[in-house]
């Protein structure tokens, strides 16, 4: 007798492939990101959308603060139009990070979420930077 698990079958390996290599284009995870933030050129842009005090209590270390609201064609100028974002809010909880992401979307930048916010970079074990960093 099938089980919640097996009442409906697996994808076929290539659906799967599809599925699950489509999912990267969205989102990147907190160790890929810490590793790539280590580097000298992480090859994007890191965008804390929380608000200012929450972003001043503990961010990613070389995070800048944009809040989703105010990701706007005006601001986003300074940035060459292949620049790559990766967004994160508070973690999976809240949606900041895909509100961020579809603004971006719309202003036709590049972009993907970093799974699990804040939670999962301190589930990761990494540590927090305080302070201002505003974009």
């Amino acid at each position: 007798m099938p089980n919640s698990v097996t009442l409906v079958p697996a994808a076929s390996s290539e659906v799967a492939i599809q599925h699950f290599e489509s999912e990267l284009t969205f989102e990147t995870d907190c160790w890929d990101t810490h590793e790539a933030m280590r580097s000298a050129d992480p090859e994007f842009v890191l965008l804390d959308v929380r608000s200012p005090a929450l972003f001043e209590k503990g961010h990613v270390p070389g995070a800048i603060n944009l809040p989703h609201g105010k990701i706007v064609a005006s601001k986003m100028s300074a940035y060459p139009r292949e620049t790559l974002f990766v967004t994160y809010c508070a973690g999976p909880h809240c949606n900041g990070a895909a509100r961020g992401a579809v603004r971006l979307a719309r202003l036709g930048f590049a972009v993907k979420i970093m799974a699990g916010g804040i939670t999962g970079w301190m589930d990761e074990g990494f540590e927090l930077e305080r302070g201002m960093n505003i974009a």
